[in-house]
Formats: C-alpha cells, structure tokens, sequence
C-alpha cells in the first residue's frame, strides 16, 4: 500500500467523475477519503458534461461513476473492491500460518498489529473495507493524547497502518472471515473469497455496524442523502446547505461542528433531553457556541422519503407522536452501533444480550470458568471463552468506547498473546 501512495502522490490524484448524489459515487468518495487517497470528484450531469470532462458524449449510457487513475487509466462503473486491487491493496496471504490473525482494522485492530509484529510475531491484519473503523470517519479527534491540534480519524489510521507495515505485519484488505473453528490449539477462519486462514492466537477487533434508523426506506436513500457515521468526506458537498444529524454523542458532536463550517445551518436532533449524559463537554460548549448549529431535543426521525434521492423526513418525539415533516437533503445518523460478532455463533465464543465478546472476569460465575473452557486456568483478562481467542474495542462487552482505550486493549491483548503461545505452543 505505500508504494502505490507514493507513487500516486508523484504522478497526480486521482480524478472521480459521478452524477450528484449517486450512491455509488459516495461508496467511493467515503473509501478514497478514509484511505488517505488524493482525489477530485467531479459532478456530471449531461452530455456537454462528459464531453467537457471525458472527451465522451453518451452520458445516460455510461456506467458511472468513472474513476480515473494518473496516466488516464480510466475504471466505468468500478466496485471499491476493483478500485482497492487498482492501488494495490488486495493481498492474499503469503504464509500458510501466522502467530496471530488480527480481524479489524480500526484503532485497537492497528495497535494489536503494531505492538504484535514490532514483538516478533508472524502477523496478520485482516479488514473488510477501509482501515480505521468508526473511528476513521471522524473529521476530528482532539482528546488522543499527543495530539494538540486534534487528527482526523483517517490520518491517524494511516499512519498506525505505516507504522504496523514498517514492522512486518502483514495487511489484507477487503478480507473478512466468514466461519471459524478451533481446533489443534488454532483458529481455522474460513474467508469471505474464498480460502483459509490460520493462525495460533487471534484477535477479535470487528468493531461495531452502525445502528440504523429502523424506518422505512432507509436502504432506499443510503448514499443518496443519508448516511451513516460522521460523514466527514461529505463536508465538502455540503457548501451552504441545511444539514440534519441524528445523535447525541461525541461522533455526532464531531460531526455538527465539522459541517458547520460548510454548511449554512446545522441541526443536531437528540432523543433524549439534555447532551450532559452523552457529550463531552469541551463538544456541548462548542456546540452552543455556534452561531450556524441549532440542537434539538426529544425527537427522532420517524420517516424518510424522496424519489431518487432523499427529499423530506418525518420527526417525532420519542413516543412516536407530534408528527411533522421536514425537507432535508443531508441527513448523517450517529446513534451507535451493533457489534459485529455474528460469525462467533457457530463457536463456542460467548456473546451477551447484544452481542458484544464476554471476555476475562466477565465470564466467570462465582469464580468459574464457563463449561466450554476447556483448560485449566482462568481466562486472561481480554480472552474469550476459546483459549487463544481475544477480543479488543467496541466489539468487547464493557468497552470504554474511546480510541485511547480501543488503542491500550490492542496493545495490552498481544502480552497475552505471548503468554499463551508460552504455555500451549
């Protein structure tokens, strides 16, 4: 992956050509934005447009968007999987066995393969869309330590993904394991495209889907007017409108200040009635402060619709009366997540009510192990119910949902790791 950056930064960026408000050109602006690739996206909408643009006239025949490489190396219609094996990015693997897999490429993800690989250990990282999770789509942290200024989500995932490479981990990009099974003292995953990966120990760090709304139609205008997460790749396309953001946490804090220097109002819906229990507080005042920001309480989106792109919403209060309608076209939604942990349920991997990795103390009642473990002593604090199995981040049950903690689980889940791999292998 760094020598197709480099060598990318050395010959032009590359240029994106799409209809406004495709959902298809957000796909790939959202992934372009998140890896830390240079690009420029163009808006076409008729056949001047692309004759302009692409020296082409047929613009309602075209398979958009086209994505256009430095040396006019052009991709119609192109998945974000072809445009990620384009740069370089897709890789097989290279050894039949690693000391440990790493599943998920967000902040405790990066940091487990960091610490893994700088230790030593045959490592391998596997991520099934951009690297930096949740977190990479964050526009701006200012609460990591080392950072003054703040860092957005994505930079500081790439240099994490620098620094896990300069060690020798090994990253897969757009792998996802799909079945796993344990046996022989290692984890046998079955992948998503095809083939196997095993390894000694692993390290769960999945992370979390984005909640969605739960209405009608959302599906319908996904990329097209709602989106889900920060949005930060978006702010630019929001130049002097009206933009809607649905949450009240700190993603959804990060987000409302972030549109707010583009947009000419933004409006932060919060379910519940205060943002004290929610947002940190350096966020609330910023918030208040803001001239363009409007936040308001006891309500949640009910409805959305449109005809190809989002057009209107409907808000209630939580009980679901006091309907009104509100036109909107950039509705962001942050309201959390669900864990990403439905390949553990053919394992014997224990989950709690909402899915999230019971690890460590969590799993013993008055002091016992439960059935399914299957050696001697006690699990480690970040190990799952499978000897060897860890979990770190959002996916863990009782995780502090903060990139400085998510970072700490990574790094403290490859000590135990060694400890393992001491006692079994």
């Amino acid at each position: 992956m760094s020598e197709s950056k480099t060598t990318l930064a050395a010959t032009g960026v590359i240029k994106v050509y799409g209809r406004t408000g495709s959902t298809e050109g957000y796909e790939i602006r959202d992934f372009l934005s998140r890896t830390v690739v240079e690009f420029e996206w163009l808006d076409l909408s008729c056949d001047e447009d692309c004759h302009s643009a692409l020296g082409l006239t047929e613009f309602e025949s075209l398979r958009f968007p086209v994505v256009e490489f430095p040396g006019e190396d052009r991709l119609f219609g192109p998945t974000v999987r072809e445009i990620a094996d384009r740069l370089g990015w897709v890789t097989t693997p290279r050894y039949k066995e690693y000391d440990v897999s790493i599943y998920g490429g967000g902040p405790s993800g990066l940091s487990a393969a960091v610490y893994a690989a700088s230790e030593g250990l045959r490592t391998v990282l596997i991520e099934r869309h951009a690297i930096g999770g949740q977190a990479g789509t964050s526009s701006l942290i200012e609460n990591y330590m080392g950072f003054p200024e703040g860092i957005s989500g994505a930079a500081l995932a790439e240099r994490a993904r620098q620094q896990a490479v300069k060690f020798g981990a090994e990253l897969i990009m757009m792998g996802e394991g799909v079945e796993a099974e344990f046996k022989d003292n290692r984890i046998h995953v079955r992948m998503a495209g095809g083939g196997r990966m095993i390894a000694k120990a692993n390290i769960c760090a999945t992370g979390v889907e984005y909640r969605r709304l739960g209405v009608a139609n959302e599906d319908k205008f996904l990329g097209a007017g709602l989106f889900y997460g920060a949005g930060a790749a978006e702010a630019p396309y929001c130049l002097d409108q009206e933009v809607f953001v649905v949450g009240g946490g700190n993603s959804a804090g990060q987000a409302v200040m972030h549109f707010a220097d583009y947009a000419s109002k933004v409006t932060m819906l919060v379910r519940d009635d205060s943002l004290a229990d929610t947002l940190s507080q350096y966020l609330t005042s910023r918030i208040e402060a803001k001239s363009n920001v409007e936040v308001v309480y006891n309500v949640e989106v009910a409805d959305v619709g449109g005809d190809e792109t989002l057009r209107t919403m409907t808000l209630s209060d939580p009980e679901g009366g006091n309907e009104r309608a509100v036109d909107t076209s950039r509705l962001f939604i942050c309201i959390g997540g669900v864990p990403n942990t439905e390949w553990a349920k053919q394992t014997a991997i224990i989950r709690d009510r909402a899915g999230y990795l019971l690890t460590g103390p969590d799993l013993l009642e008055k002091g016992m192990a439960p059935e399914c473990w299957s050696i001697e002593r006690q699990p480690y604090h970040l190990e799952t119910s499978v000897p060897g199995s860890f979990a770190v981040g959002d996916v863990r049950h009782g995780s502090i949902k903060r990139v400085a903690s998510a970072v700490g689980e990574g790094a403290m889940a490859v000590s135990f790791v060694h400890r393992y791999l001491e006692d079994v292998h």
